[in-house]
């Protein structure tokens, strides 16, 4: 008899494995992504985001004007304005860093030498004409916490002719960006009303303000879309802080309940402290909120290695403390950039759905850049879920230490 000999079928290599064709790159990719990251966090962890400038100008029936403008002396002094993201991207950040903690006499003098220049490149115009500005006070806060670049208030104050009908505004680029109001104030009867705040970007003047009537109050649709971009932005691409957080509950599980969940409860409660601290209900110091911020990232991260995908109550609880915190971190942004007195509940519910569109952003990005191709894999936990997650843990912890520390 002759033997006849099958042909042997290979064995089908297991789903543990890595797909050589398909998905190696891609992990690749995310591989190189981490190791960027987690070979640059200490740079991202010492970031602080420019914030611009804010300017106040009050018009006087008798005939003065009298203009206050908030804004860092350090950034001034060294250079950094709205071209970059966060101080640590300006060629000159050491050096703003070792500003912040000198005391308001020696800031005061260093100051001196650039008032000339200062006054020369802001611009205050009434009916046309460019009015020569005087800077004839400073008043500079002591060193505070240094993560967060403390305010000075530069005031300026002169004469102009009582007949002026309307002014505008200019603050170059060059300082950064700045918002503006405008107050007319009559002496004699006691009364005065704010215009709105005029957003200034792009090395552009103000529109200008009238001075011969009441302002009118801005639309509401202005309102809106003013203070939804704000809160837009400040997720992204502003709030490295907050996007890691997003980050660490998007990676606790590939479903969409224990997501939704969590987004709930974070929305919740940064939505109550939000609203308590710009009623001035609640107001807790930057050194405290800050760290505690960084320490609630490092939790969800580390957190996400040991809790297998699974959903605790204890972590729904936990993810609404730490929001608490991220709301009142939201309500420094507001607290900078001012709020409308007329349409103060419209300015605060648009810069929250500003900030929920941008953590949806977030997790959409997420969802489409990893989860819908690699959500169904066995290998998706210990390749892609444990890793950044541990970087996320490592960055928070660094960011603790670095914000109460350093």
């Amino acid at each position: 008899t002759r033997r006849v000999l099958k042909k042997k079928t290979p064995m089908p290599q297991p789903e543990t494995q890595l797909p050589t064709s398909r998905c190696r790159a891609t992990v690749l990719g995310l591989a190189v992504v981490l190791f960027w990251l987690a070979s640059g966090f200490p740079d991202l962890a010492r970031a602080d985001v420019v914030k611009p400038a804010l300017i106040e100008i009050s018009i006087n029936t008798e005939g003065t004007y009298h203009i206050e403008v908030r804004a860092s002396l350090e950034a001034l002094l060294t250079g950094i304005n709205a071209r970059y993201r966060n101080t640590q991207e300006a060629p000159n950040a050491e050096a703003s860093d070792t500003l912040r903690v000198w005391p308001a006499e020696e800031l005061a003098i260093a100051f001196e030498p650039i008032k000339a220049t200062f006054t020369e490149r802001v611009e205050l115009k009434l009916d046309g004409t460019r009015v020569p500005l005087q800077i004839t006070r400073i008043d500079i806060p002591e060193p505070g916490y240094p993560k967060v670049p403390r305010t000075s208030v530069i005031t300026l104050e002169g004469d102009i002719d009582r007949s002026v009908s309307s002014l505008s505004w200019y603050y170059p680029a060059a300082f950064g960006d700045n918002a503006v109001r405008v107050r007319q104030v009559d002496e004699i009867n006691e009364q005065w009303h704010w215009s709105d705040w005029q957003w200034l970007r792009d090395d552009k003047p103000s529109k200008p303000f009238s001075l011969t009537e009441l302002f009118t109050r801005q639309p509401v649709l202005q309102v809106i879309g003013t203070y939804l971009v704000l809160g837009f932005e400040h997720i992204l691409p502003k709030g490295l802080d907050h996007i890691l957080f997003i980050l660490g509950i998007f990676l606790l599980s590939t479903h969409l309940r224990p997501l939704l969940l969590q987004v709930t409860m974070f929305t919740v409660a940064h939505t109550l402290t939000l609203g308590l601290s710009m009623s001035g209900v609640i107001n807790l110091p930057a050194n405290i909120v800050e760290p505690l911020i960084a320490l609630s990232i490092a939790y969800i991260g580390f957190e996400n290695v040991f809790a297998h995908a699974l959903l605790h109550k204890s972590r729904l609880v936990i993810v609404f403390l730490f929001g608490l915190l991220h709301g009142m971190g939201f309500a420094s942004v507001l607290s900078d950039f001012g709020m409308p007195t007329d349409a103060f509940m419209t300015a605060l519910i648009s810069f929250n759905v500003g900030v929920e569109l941008g953590q949806l952003a977030v997790i959409l990005l997420a969802f489409l850049g990893v989860s819908v191709w690699f959500r169904n894999k066995p290998w998706y936990q210990p390749v892609i879920v444990v890793p950044g997650s541990l970087l996320i843990g490592l960055i928070g912890l660094y960011w603790t230490w670095e914000r109460i520390v350093i």
